[in-house]
């Protein structure tokens, strides 16, 4: 790979790469400070000597700070690599997620601040969506 290739193109490899960076940050945020993390989205922090025997509540912020902080690596590289397919495939998942965990705040299953996870998945899914389509009938005019 040349590292000459590697650059943004266009709105929707930039609404990718922006969400790549939040999820990065956050990722990062939450191995460092899952209690940072926890306090953002609205959850109770317990001191670590006064967590019940089994709480793995922090297992599961490092287990999902890993995850946001690779799949953060996996949108920046695919939107410096232009990788059209991908940002389609992330639409309709961001939106499922969006919807999993609206439904979650509303129905009291994750504290309401919760919610913002969805909306941020779904104002980002809408944003690469309807840059996409911008994009496309672009091409198709220039055609």
């Amino acid at each position: 790979m040349r590292m000459g290739s590697l650059r943004v193109q266009d709105a929707s490899g930039w609404t990718i790469f922006v969400f790549g960076v939040l999820a990065f940050i956050l990722g990062l945020a939450g191995l460092i400070f899952p209690e940072f993390l926890l306090t953002l989205l609205g959850f109770t922090v317990v001191d670590s000597a006064a967590r019940a025997e089994g709480d793995y509540t922090l297992v599961f912020m490092l287990a999902s700070s890993m995850a946001s902080l690779n799949m953060g690596a996996y949108y920046m590289l695919s939107a410096l690599k232009n990788v059209k397919t991908f940002y389609y495939w992330t639409v309709p998942f961001r939106l499922l997620t969006c919807t999993v965990f609206t439904i979650a705040s509303l129905s009291h299953l994750a504290p309401m601040r919760f919610i913002g996870v969805g909306a941020w998945e779904g104002v980002g899914a809408m944003a690469t969506g309807i840059a996409l389509y911008m994009e496309s009938r672009r091409q198709r005019k220039g055609r």
